[in-house]
């Protein structure tokens, strides 16, 4: 997150290591387009910061079929904590739609949140409070 972290695999050395373990070749393949997906997400709603900043979301008849309300209100849920800003909310909307499934529960949209904000220097204190909730929730299924 301090963004001078650097692998010191290249793409290849990775699947490679992936495969060894297991992964099967198109599996880790689906998983890094997704990756390179919300890298280019990111970058292209970044430029263009103000244009969602007091926008209210009208979801699509596709994310609705996507998302049904419980999810959609778990977003909203997550904006008025300040966990998502509206940027990382349309990261988000994107990398959850190009996931391969036809409903996204919440569980999933956690982590879809959780890899958007990881990749988000300026945003530590909504990945931390994102990670506080996740950890909250694994606690009381423990219990």
């Amino acid at each position: 997150m301090d963004g001078g972290v650097a692998l010191g695999m290249d793409s290849e050395a990775i699947v490679t290591e992936l495969e060894k373990v297991g992964f099967d070749r198109h599996e880790i393949d689906r998983a890094l387009d997704w990756l390179d997906g919300l890298i280019n997400t990111q970058t292209a709603v970044a430029a263009f910061p103000g244009q969602f900043s007091k926008s209210t979301r009208h979801y699509t008849p596709d994310e609705c079929d996507r998302l049904d309300v419980e999810a959609r209100g778990f977003l909203l849920y997550l904006e008025k904590l300040g966990i998502l800003d509206s940027v990382t909310r349309e990261v988000v909307l994107d990398r959850v739609m190009a996931l391969d499934m036809s409903d996204v529960d919440i569980r999933r949209i956690r982590w879809v949140v959780l890899m958007a904000l990881f990749n988000r220097p300026d945003r530590k204190s909504a990945l931390s409070m994102l990670q506080d909730m996740i950890m909250a929730d694994a606690s009381d299924v423990l219990h």
